[in-house]
């Protein structure tokens, strides 16, 4: 990775290497813990096709980290999914390219992301995250807390996963 990065809304055109990087993060972090048969059937195209239709869905949102060789990062947030507090948002995908992680490209897209959040009248933001995430301390870090759990089907498994809620969103925003 090559520093600077900097923080942008995602365009269209960022859609294939949302997909290559959704592909590579899930392979590095989840290696071990998800049915490596899954892992290994996820291609790059299926998610750029997924992220290509949602980000075209209604109030969905893509922060874009960069730098001089390309994307290195994203966020996906926007409208709750499920019964959540008025005012609440939800993270719906936040990934870094294993090699720019521990640069603060998350941080960074996760303050954009609240700044955004904060400006269309949101309160806070929450976002779903495997309990065995090795790396979901990253939340707790940035002041996130557990306010649920529930089960996710992954493949032909199911995996307890946990709501991660920032429940200060200006704070988040100063970060």
């Amino acid at each position: 990775m090559n520093q600077p990065f900097r923080i942008r809304p995602a365009e269209a055109e960022d859609i294939p290497g949302i997909g290559e990087i959704l592909v590579e993060t899930w392979r590095h972090a989840f290696r071990g813990i998800i049915d490596g048969a899954y892992l290994d059937g996820m291609t790059e195209q299926d998610q750029a096709m997924r992220h290509a239709r949602r980000m075209g869905a209604a109030g969905v949102s893509y922060q874009a980290a960069v730098d001089a060789d390309g994307l290195v990062g994203f966020a996906n947030y926007g409208p709750a999914r499920g019964t959540v507090s008025d005012g609440i948002m939800e993270l719906y995908a936040l990934y870094i390219r294993p090699q720019a992680q521990g640069a603060g490209v998350g941080r960074m897209l996760i303050k954009a992301v609240a700044r955004d959040c904060l400006s269309r009248g949101a309160t806070g933001l929450f976002a779903w995250v495997l309990a065995e995430n090795p790396n979901r301390g990253f939340y707790e870090r940035l002041g996130a807390t557990v306010t649920a759990k529930s089960m996710v089907r992954v493949g032909n498994r199911d995996y307890e996963q946990l709501a991660y809620l920032w429940s200060d969103l200006p704070q988040l925003a100063d970060i």
